[in-house]
């Protein structure tokens, strides 16, 4: 149930590091990425992954202002490890994956805050929802590999997951917290 919220912010969070094919030379490498959301269910955490993304960017760490990121999701892709809660995640009341099929996030802004730390914003889009959200994003480069890491706060209620009796917030927080590791090549050093 938490992890269509969760999704959402792990999508969220992962949009935020991708961007737009200006600069192919610019990859995820989805080996070393991942995209982790946790909610609580009557109190207990529950934690999640999806599985499947992919981001396009077009990064310039000397001027993060032109920068375009654009990431997206395929909500089909979550798991929160068990068959059974699995197995609800796709259907209407959480996902809907038949007809929303991904989530996305398109950068509007980048901004530097110095130290290897990123602002981005943009539209996250889940479930036909759109709303603007601000990622806080730290990089560090090792050895040609660029990682972007972050976390996002998102209200799962908003996006309309977890619907009808899942809205009630007493079994289901409405709170779901989206952490992303993104790895990167063919960003430029800053």
């Amino acid at each position: 149930m938490k992890l269509h919220s969760l999704l959402g912010l792990a999508l969220a969070s992962a949009t935020l590091v991708a961007g737009q094919p200006a600069l192919a030379q610019q990859k995820l490498v989805p080996a070393q990425s991942e995209v982790l959301f946790t909610a609580r269910q009557m109190g207990v955490p529950l934690e999640g992954r999806f599985k499947k993304f992919d981001a396009q960017l077009a990064f310039d760490p000397a001027k993060p202002e032109t920068s375009r990121i654009q990431f997206t999701v395929d909500t089909g892709s979550a798991t929160l490890g068990s068959r059974e809660t699995d197995a609800e995640l796709p259907k209407a009341t959480w996902f809907n994956v038949p007809q929303f099929p991904q989530a996305t996030f398109q950068s509007s802004s980048v901004k530097a805050l110095g130290s290897g730390k990123f602002e981005v914003a943009g539209k996250l889009t889940i479930k036909g929802t759109a709303r603007d959200v601000v990622l806080p994003v730290a990089l560090t480069q090792a050895n040609g590999t660029t990682t972007a890491v972050g976390t996002l706060a998102l209200k799962r209620l908003v996006y309309k997951i977890g619907e009808n009796e899942w809205a009630d917030t007493s079994m289901v927080a409405d709170d779901v917290q989206v952490k992303f590791k993104l790895a990167l090549t063919g960003v430029g050093k800053f």
